[in-house]
């Protein structure tokens, strides 16, 4: 039967796995559109009827065409990464790592993994020369999102063990992520005015190049409980490619209520395909061990594994779509705007759990904006948001900041940080 013990050694072999899974979905730290914007972080991102200009595209192209919403100027810079998981804090891995955990540890830890398993994922953000004049707005990006999701009990086993001849299986697991550069070209048109009420509606046209792609296609195994300890074995099938050309179409629309007053609505991903086409390619990742316990786990001599390399046809993948709609004060020292989000598959980047975003902006000062958010739901939970802005006509830089299911510090369990600058003319 596997030790009930867990030393610094066993600890850190999850943490090692936990690493090595994330890693196995290569995705470099970037993310959905709109990460890379301070404002839109500092207020939870509660943005679609707020944005403006060359900002409009990430959240709504139909604000281009309302006159009120249209901004001549260029962002020179933005960038945006954000990094959670559904269970653990920086606090907790700081508290367990290197520490001899007793059942009263075992326990807390476990309780804090959800029956699904323990999720982590990390997406980022950076754009630059984004052009906005009139009802027109280009700019360029690099986006991405990587997700990794653990089973519970491969992790209940490293840290409990089980009884002897009880089994346990890799079901739960599994991982995407994707990396990609983007031309994107927005236009937003008005069908109506009537003094300051307008309707309008817009699309951006977003040209994909793929630079990295990788997903978990199977993930099947078992370890079973010996007396001398547990033997298992398991196979991981991914696919992956280096490059790739696509194309992907968000569409929007917005209705001015009058001069103080928005609403807004926006499908993102409403079409989108990307071929990948450069070295397409599955990894078939198979292991076993023979009594392997929380003692001799580093002993690399119980565990083998082969790692076999075959070359694939170029196949094609979409991007994960959503809908969100939105309600904005635009207008005065006070602004804030209360956004719903709601996407329809569980994938890198995406979360089915809908999402309500909050956001304020006060101006007790014209070039100082002081901003703060709360958000529930989606795939980043309970979401707690600041920043500031500092405007000095006609150069602007905003730095927002959101932390996960904590207000402030080591208590949360993931945190989003954005910084983003721009010029208007």
């Amino acid at each position: 039967m596997i030790s009930r013990s867990m030393n610094k050694s066993g600890l850190l072999k999850i943490s090692t796995i936990s690493l090595a899974l994330i890693l196995m979905v290569n995705s470099p730290s970037l993310a959905a559109s709109g990460l890379s914007n301070a404002r839109a972080t500092a207020m939870a991102g509660a943005q679609i009827s707020l944005a403006k200009g060359y900002y409009s595209p990430s959240f709504n192209p139909a604000n281009l065409g309302i006159s009120d919403f249209q901004m001549r100027g260029m962002q020179v810079f933005g960038a945006g990464v954000s990094f959670n998981n559904n269970s653990l804090s920086l606090d907790d891995y700081n508290r367990y790592t290197g520490a001899h955990l007793s059942e009263a540890d075992k326990q807390d830890l476990l309780s804090k993994i959800p029956t699904e398993g323990l999720k982590v994922s990390a997406d980022g953000e950076v754009s630059a020369l984004g052009f906005g004049a009139g009802n027109i707005a280009i700019s360029l990006s690099a986006v991405g999102a990587a997700e990794i999701n653990m089973n519970r009990s491969v992790i209940e086993l490293l840290l409990n063990g089980n009884t002897y001849g009880e089994s346990v299986d890799m079901e739960g697991i599994y991982g995407d992520g994707y990396g990609l550069a983007s031309l994107n070209l927005s236009y937003g048109h008005r069908l109506y005015k009537d003094f300051d009420r307008q309707l309008a509606v817009g699309a951006t046209v977003r040209l994909l190049k793929g630079l990295v792609y990788e997903e978990i296609i199977e993930a099947n195994g078992e370890a079973v409980t010996l007396a001398t300890g547990f033997d298992g074995a398991g196979n991981i099938v991914t696919r992956t490619a280096s490059g790739g050309t696509g194309f992907s179409v968000d569409l929007g629309a917005t209705f001015q209520l009058n001069k103080n007053y928005t609403v807004g609505a926006a499908v993102y991903n409403f079409a989108s395909a990307i071929r990948w086409n450069k070295e397409t390619e599955e990894h078939h990742y198979q292991f076993a061990f023979d009594t392997l316990t929380a003692v001799n786990m580093d002993n690399d001599s119980l565990i083998t594994t082969v790692d076999t390399v075959i070359a694939v046809n170029p196949f094609t993948t979409d991007l994960p779509s959503s809908i969100r709609v939105g309600l904005a004060k635009t207008h005065g020292t006070l602004l804030w705007a209360i956004d719903w989000e709601q996407g329809f598959k569980l994938a890198a980047g995406s979360s089915p759990t809908p999402r309500v975003s909050t956001g304020m902006e006060y101006r007790f000062l014209s070039f100082l904006p002081v901003r703060a958010g709360f958000g529930l739901g989606g795939k980043q939970g309970t979401t707690f948001a600041g920043g500031i802005g500092l405007n000095f006509a006609p150069v602007n830089l905003d730095v927002g900041v959101a932390n996960y299911n904590a207000v402030v510090g080591s208590s949360g369990k993931g945190i989003n940080f954005a910084i983003t600058g721009g010029v208007h003319f």
